[in-house]
């Protein structure tokens, strides 16, 4: 039931003008939240999501990530796309770089329905590498550490940063999320090559 003050669901009253503020926020911390996640986020219903993301003028999720993909400025200079684990949806090259990974039936254990780590791991170090400024990166050395478990039908966003250069050698640090919850860490250290050693 919805009220010009907000809605009330389960004797929680939202202000709508705070609702929408939230709304917003948890947007602009993860563009690919789908209504159903906001709903269950801000404890109303679906309906009234799409009524605010209307009046907010927020377009829908496909539109978002149309939005988001925008960003990509360059492609991998280390990478093919078909290299990639997830989806680059920005990229600045020598810098940063974001990717998703929608975790299909096919990706987890049959058992528990857990994203099998290696995906995670592979997403991580795939854009780690696709982050270096260079023709030819090489993985180093990894440490990682994987904060939970991830189900199916969820998406982790992976964002990645060089937080240190020294010569051909960078420290990339990536944390992928699912919502705003931390799923998984990791420091890589890339290693750029001549394209030279590549063997022909």
């Amino acid at each position: 039931m919805i009220f010009d003050s907000g809605e009330i669901m389960g004797g929680l009253s939202t202000n709508k003008s705070e609702r929408q503020q939230r709304l917003t926020r948890y947007l602009e911390s993860d563009p690919f939240l789908t209504d159903e996640d906001l709903a269950q986020i801000l404890k109303v219903s679906v309906q009234t999501i799409r009524l605010d993301r209307f009046e907010l003028k927020i377009p829908e999720l496909k539109e978002r990530l149309k939005s988001v993909a925008k960003g990509v400025v360059a492609l991998p200079r280390t990478l093919s796309g078909r290299e990639m684990m997830g989806e680059l949806v920005d990229l600045d090259v020598g810098s940063a770089g974001m990717s998703i990974l929608p975790v299909r039936p096919d990706m987890t254990l049959s058992k528990t329905r857990f994203l099998r780590g290696h995906h995670l791991f592979a997403q991580a170090n795939s854009l780690a590498v696709a982050i270096i400024d260079a023709e030819v990166a090489l993985t180093g050395i990894a440490r990682v550490s994987f904060k939970r478990p991830v189900v199916c039908g969820e998406k982790v966003l992976a964002r990645a940063v060089i937080k240190i250069k020294k010569g051909n050698k960078y420290m990339v640090k990536v944390t992928s999320y699912v919502k705003d919850e931390v799923v998984f860490q990791g420091r890589f250290l890339i290693v750029a090559e001549p394209e030279e050693v590549v063997p022909q």
